[in-house]
C-alpha cells in the first residue's frame, strides 16, 4: 500500500497519495472519470497552456497588489517547472469529464499549490501557505482559466500542425518538379479527357494544401482573444478592477504574441465558435487530403490490371494468402485520419451547439476532440510525405502509351475539324478499336503533317492560338 495522505473539500475527507502533488479534487476526478482512457498528460501543450495562464494570472494578482511577493514567486517558479517539462505526470484526469473543465482547472491548481508549498520550504498539503483556490485561483474561475488555456494549447499546436503541412507540401512540390514532362492522360468522371502532365497533378495536390495554411493561421488568431477576468459568468465577480486587461497583457507577453481581452466576457465565456471555425478548417483539409489519398491509390491501382500510372514505395506484405501483393497502406491510414477529423468535427459542432445560457458545459469533449484532430493530422501529413509522397516513381514509357492509344485526345481536333467531326471520329475508334490518328487521315480531315503538329501532348499541355 502506497503511503497517502488526508485531504477535505466540501464533500468530506478523501485520502490522496502522498508523493503526488496533486490533491483532493483531483483524486476526486481520477475516480469518477474513467472514460476515455486519454489523459491530461497527454496532452503536454494543454498542461503548459494551464501553467501559463496560471502565471499571467498569478503576476496580474501581484501586480495589483492581491497576493503576497512570496507566494507569487513560488507559483511562478512551479509554472516555470512544468513550462519546462517536469511535473507532466501529475495531470492525470480523464480528458472526458462533467464539471465544464473544473477538475482540469483544479488539477492545474493543486500540483502548481502543492510545488509552491515545497518551495517556500513545508509539506505538500500544508494549503495555509499557498492555497490552490485562494492564491492559485485567485481572481479566477474555471469558466474563464479553462478555456483560456485551451485556447493557449491550441495556438502552440497549431504551429506544429503548420510544419507538418508544409512538409506534406514540400514534398509534393518536390514531385511537381520531378514529373515535370511526365505525359499523362487527364480523367473526369474516370473517363479518359485530355492530356496533362504528372508534375501538373502533383502540382495541384501541392497548391490545394498549401492554401489551407493561411486558413490555419488565420483561424488561430481568434485564440489570441481571451476572457480572463469573466470568472464565473463574465461579471468579473470576485476579480480587482484593471485584472482582465493586464492578466491578457501578461499572458501575451508569455506566449510571445499580442493577447487582448474580449470585448464582452459575458458574451466570450459561452462562446466556443473559434474553436468551431479552427475545426473547420481542419475539416477541409481532411477532405483536401483524403481526396489526394484516393487519386494515389487510384494511379498506383494493379499493377497490371490497373492504371499503374505511379509506383508508390512498398512498406509491408499486403496478404495473408496473395503472394507478392503490395498495397498502398499509407495513403490508406491517411483515409482514416480524414474520416476521423471530419467525424471529430461533427463532435465538436455538437458540443459548441449544447452550450446553454451563460456556459458551455461541454469544452472538455470539445477540447479532446479538437487536439486529437491537431495531433492525429500532424502525423499523417509528415507519414504521408516521408514514407510515400517521396518514394514515389513515375511509369514514364506506360503514361505515355496510354495517352497515344487515348480516343480522349480528339478533344484537341476541335477546333480545326469541328466537334461534329471530332465525334463521329471518336465514336468510329470507340467502336473499331482503331487510333484516332489513322481514322482522321483516312478520311482527310487533315493533313498528316498538321495532324502531328496537334495531337503532340505538349502541344496539349496549355492553351494557344488555333493557328500555332
Amino acid at each position: 500500500m502506497k503511503a497517502t495522505r488526508i485531504e477535505s473539500d466540501l464533500l468530506g475527507e478523501l485520502q490522496v497519495p502522498q508523493d503526488s502533488y496533486y490533491g483532493v479534487q483531483t483524486q476526486r476526478a481520477i475516480n469518477n472519470f474513467k472514460i476515455s482512457n486519454s489523459k491530461l498528460y497527454d496532452y503536454p501543450e494543454f498542461v503548459k497552456g494551464l501553467a501559463k495562464v496560471k502565471w499571467a494570472a498569478a503576476k496580474t494578482n501581484y501586480e495589483l497588489n492581491v497576493l503576497d511577493e512570496n507566494i507569487y514567486q513560488a507559483i511562478v517558479k512551479a509554472c516555470k517547472e512544468i513550462l519546462d517539462g517536469k511535473l507532466l505526470t501529475e495531470f492525470p484526469v480523464d480528458m472526458i469529464q462533467g464539471g465544464a473543465g473544473t477538475s482540469v482547472n483544479m488539477n492545474a491548481n493543486e500540483v502548481i499549490a502543492n510545488r509552491a508549498i515545497e518551495i517556500l520550504g513545508h509539506q505538500k498539503g500544508e494549503y495555509q501557505y499557498c492555497s490552490p483556490n485562494d492564491h492559485v485561483n485567485l481572481s479566477q474561475s474555471t469558466n474563464d482559466a479553462y478555456p483560456t488555456s485551451l485556447k493557449v494549447a491550441v495556438f502552440e499546436m497549431n504551429k506544429t500542425v503548420v510544419a507538418g503541412l508544409e512538409t506534406l507540401v514540400s514534398a509534393l512540390e518536390a514531385k511537381e518538379k520531378e514529373f515535370a514532362n511526365v505525359i499523362k492522360m487527364g480523367r473526369t468522371q474516370l473517363q479518359d479527357a485530355v492530356p496533362m502532365t504528372l508534375g501538373q497533378e502533383f502540382g495541384a495536390f501541392a497548391y490545394t494544401l498549401k492554401k489551407e495554411i493561411a486558413t490555419l493561421n488565420q483561424a488561430s488568431q481568434a485564440f489570441l482573444e481571451i476572457n480572463m477576468g469573466a470568472t464565473a459568468i463574465g461579471t468579473g465577480l470576485n476579480a480587482v478592477p484593471g485584472y482582465a486587461d493586464l492578466c491578457a497583457k501578461n499572458l501575451g507577453e508569455l506566449m510571445g504574441q499580442p493577447v487582448s481581452s474580449a470585448v464582452n466576457l459575458v458574451e466570450a465565456t459561452s462562446d466556443t465558435s473559434g474553436f468551431v471555425a479552427y475545426s473547420g478548417a481542419l475539416k477541409k483539409i481532411a477532405i483536401k487530403l483524403s481526396k489526394i489519398c484516393n487519386d494515389l491509390r487510384l494511379l498506383s491501382s494493379g499493377p497490371r490490371t490497373g492504371l499503374n500510372e505511379i509506383q508508390l514505395p512498398p512498406m509491408q506484405p499486403g496478404s495473408s494468402i496473395m503472394p507478392g501483393k503490395v498495397n498502398p497502406v499509407i495513403p490508406e491510414v491517411v483515409n482514416q485520419v480524414c474520416f476521423k477529423v471530419i467525424g471529430n468535427d461533427f463532435t465538436i459542432t455538437m458540443a459548441a451547439e449544447a452550450a446553454q445560457l451563460q456556459l458551455n458545459v461541454m469544452e472538455p469533449v470539445l477540447a479532446h476532440t479538437l487536439m486529437e484532430s491537431m495531433q492525429w493530422l500532424e502525423n499523417a501529413f509528415v507519414t504521408l510525405a516521408d514514407k510515400c509522397v517521396v518514394g514515389i516513381k513515375a511509369n514514364v514509357e506506360h503514361n505515355k502509351e496510354l495517352v497515344l492509344g487515348s480516343i480522349g485526345i480528339v478533344t484537341a481536333l476541335n477546333p480545326y475539324i469541328g466537334y461534329k467531326a471530332s465525334t463521329k471520329i471518336a465514336k468510329e475508334a470507340l467502336e473499331t478499336g482503331r487510333g484516332v490518328y489513322e481514322l482522321v487521315l483516312e478520311n482527310n480531315l487533315l493533313s498528316k503533317e498538321k495532324l502531328d503538329e496537334i495531337l503532340d501532348p505538349q502541344h496539349m499541355l496549355a492553351p494557344h492560338k488555333k493557328d500555332e
